[in-house]
């Protein structure tokens, strides 16, 4: 994927393969750059591979949490913004936990309008 220098490239994680796809889907529609990954070990491996400007991901995804990816994705690239997504109330201790860690991630509860997500976003240079 050659994204070129005026589209971000995003890379959104979720279990849910109809959620990941209509994300993907929207992003892709306002311009962005859009890498897909259903399970955490597969977004770490895309992230080692082409380094992303923004990760959307689930917080609750199977066998390694959202937050715990994406501190391994910031460890690699520390100006990633990542952007996490849940509907479950025990998800802001991981997101404490992790900003205690120094990590600088967003949290938006579920169901996220896609309004909100692009209000957070990089401007795409035309």
């Amino acid at each position: 994927m050659d994204p070129g220098p005026d589209r971000p490239v995003v890379l959104v994680v979720d279990d849910d393969r109809i959620v990941a796809d209509t994300r993907t889907a929207i992003l892709t529609g306002w311009g962005y750059a859009v890498m897909t990954a259903y399970n955490a070990e597969c977004a770490l491996e895309m992230a080692r591979r082409n380094p992303p400007k923004v990760l959307v991901s689930s917080l609750n995804l199977n066998r390694i949490n959202g937050a715990d990816m994406a501190r391994a994705i910031q460890s690699r690239s520390p100006d990633c913004q990542v952007i996490l997504l849940s509907g479950l109330a025990e998800s802001e201790s991981l997101i404490a936990d992790a900003r205690g860690a120094g990590c600088n991630f967003t949290l938006l509860r579920k169901p996220v309008h896609p309004n909100d997500l692009h209000a957070l976003l990089p401007e795409i240079r035309h």
